[in-house]
């Protein structure tokens, strides 16, 4: 199943990217600068979006995946060094990056924690965190519903957590958040933090 999502992910999101998320990732990842670190990559979808200047370092565990981002990679402007890694274990020395970005990417992660553990370790003080993902939503019979759907929702998109509560890692995660917005009655979190 795992193979088969990472063919299909660029068809099965182009709708919502040309409406939607293409705008969104392009306002976030306007606030990056210096070395950047991407956590999962997947298909690079977010390359043609970072401003000019920057050197990404794009983090993905999905090799299928890193195949399409490579291609994506050779047609943009920025440096772009694909790296087969895990969030939970990151291969990098501390404070390392300036600017972190994590976009739908949180939900499928194994051990978010660890993740985040790594995120702090590998960020500069004072560097950013630039974080889009979509969360289990408050209204009460909508994130019931998410919570009934998940079992499934994770079989068919490779492990995705359709009602992770990425948010409440977030504002304990020690990091301070700079700004928060959230969309479709907050089922999507855009949020900017700073490593203090």
């Amino acid at each position: 199943m795992g193979r088969i999502f990472s063919n299909m992910y660029d068809v099965m999101m182009r709708p919502v990217e040309k409406y939607s998320f293409a705008k969104m990732r392009k306002e976030l990842l306007k606030g990056a600068c210096g070395k950047v670190l991407e956590i999962g990559s997947g298909t690079g979808v977010n390359f043609p979006h970072y401003p000019s200047g920057v050197s990404i370092t794009a983090l993905e565990p999905d090799n299928q995946m890193i195949k399409y981002a490579f291609k994506r990679a050779e047609k943009v402007k920025a440096e772009v060094v694909m790296v087969h890694g895990e969030a939970e274990t990151l291969p990098f020395a501390e404070n390392s990056f300036d600017t972190i970005v994590s976009t739908l990417v949180f939900c499928t992660i194994p051990r978010p924690e660890e993740a985040m553990k790594e995120i702090k370790r590998v960020l500069k003080p004072g560097g950013t965190l630039l974080f889009l993902e979509h969360v289990r939503m408050d209204h009460s019979k909508i994130g019931r519903t998410q919570d009934v759907i998940n079992p499934i929702w994770k079989r068919l998109a490779a492990g995705c957590h359709l009602n992770r509560q990425t948010g409440k890692l977030l504002e304990q995660s020690g990091l301070e958040i700079l700004s928060e917005k959230t969309h479709y009655r907050g089922l999507l979190l855009i949020l900017k933090a700073r490593l203090p």
